[in-house]
């Protein structure tokens, strides 16, 4: 099936440099193994259950999303623990440390993802074995 994409310049750039650099026989191949990266992350993100430890840690552009940025935070106080935070330039890159259930959890991640302004959103869970 063909599709197209609106990509910035610069990230087709350097997609191409990495995969080209891997001596992989495509960029096709090189989107659909990283479309295939996507899914498993996503489903074991969504594997998730019960109570949970959570470490998200995402970048973003301070001026166009600051805001937004702290009203969802205090929605998800009853999991949020403590944050770090760092500047650079225009872009800051924060760190939020999450203890509770892995559903709600889970939905602070996606929230956090449907942001413009926010880079990546990665998330590192510590589920304890009852």
């Amino acid at each position: 099936m063909r599709t197209s994409l609106n990509v910035p310049q610069e990230v087709l750039d350097s997609f191409d440099e990495t995969w080209k650099s891997e001596g992989m026989e495509s960029r096709s191949r090189a989107v659909r193994e990283a479309m295939q990266e996507y899914i498993e992350r996503h489903t074991r993100l969504e594997e998730i259950e019960g109570e949970a430890v959570a470490a998200i840690a995402f970048d973003y552009e301070h001026t166009l999303v600051i805001g937004e940025l702290h009203t969802i935070q205090h929605e998800f106080e009853d999991v949020i623990g403590t944050t770090q935070h760092m500047h650079h330039g225009d872009w800051c890159l924060e760190t939020i440390f999450c203890t509770g259930p892995a559903n709600r959890i889970r939905e602070l991640v996606y929230q956090l993802r449907d942001f413009d302004a926010v880079g990546r959103v990665n998330v590192m869970f510590l589920q304890p074995v009852a």
